[in-house]
């Protein structure tokens, strides 16, 4: 029984590495794009997202 529950725990941390790593590159695709554009649009978009939710940027 000890091994079931050591390989289910093993199988649950496993696929959760997916969805983690997936997650953490679309962060920081997010925050490189939009805090690096150079299309004023999206980076005042953005900007002004951050200040309706009560953000600090500056």
């Amino acid at each position: 029984m000890t091994t079931k529950t050591a390989a289910s725990t093993l199988g649950a941390s496993a696929s959760r590495i997916i969805p983690l790593s997936m997650t953490a590159v679309l962060g920081l695709f997010v925050v490189g794009f939009v805090g690096f554009s150079h299309m004023e649009v999206v980076h005042n978009a953005a900007h002004d997202s951050r200040h309706s939710l009560a953000f600090p940027c500056h």
